[in-house]
């Protein structure tokens, strides 16, 4: 595991897991949220964004995590490992809702400087119908990337249980 894709709904954890595998492994950790937000959530343009992900992406070593579709093939192709956090819609809105509190008033470490822990109905509502979106299109992708080990955990007992096994 040397370049390592996370993806799955905002809640799931993708940001804690890059960061306990960062530890774990030594591996440097790219948040996509960085690459594409800037102070006072405004977003760079998505020329700005290909630039910044192609950086990370010629890295020989990485841990990348968050979904962004519209890059998600150029990922898919350098990546050796992809982690699918596959959590059930309460999981990932107990999640959101968690850091959410836990992040009030303050900037998560996997965000950029300027960009406050938010958390509004329309992001509650892309939470909620992130599965029913989403599943089939990951699903698809992963069963096409087949030079890559893909591995999907349903729940934080097994994401847990995978960190242990490292």
């Amino acid at each position: 595991m040397e370049r390592i894709l996370i993806i799955g709904c905002s809640g799931s954890g993708k940001s804690t897991l890059a960061r306990a595998l960062r530890e774990k492994l030594g591996l440097p950790v790219v948040h996509l949220d960085q690459l594409w937000w800037k102070a006072g959530w405004k977003n760079v343009t998505q020329e700005e964004f290909d630039s910044r992900l192609a950086m990370a992406l010629n890295m020989d070593r990485w841990i990348i995590d968050g979904n962004y579709s519209r890059t998600m093939e150029m990922r898919l192709e350098k990546c050796d490992t992809i982690l699918y956090l596959d959590f059930g819609r309460w999981a990932c809105l107990w999640g959101a809702l968690s850091r959410y509190l836990q992040n009030l008033g303050k900037v998560r470490p996997d965000m950029p400087d300027g960009c406050t822990e938010r958390l509004d109905w329309g992001h509650l509502k892309f939470i909620w119908n992130f599965n029913k979106n989403n599943r089939v299109r990951n699903d698809t992708w992963i069963g096409k990337t087949k030079h890559a080990k893909a591995i999907v955990l349903k729940n934080r007992r097994e994401v847990r249980q995978f960190l242990e096994s490292l």
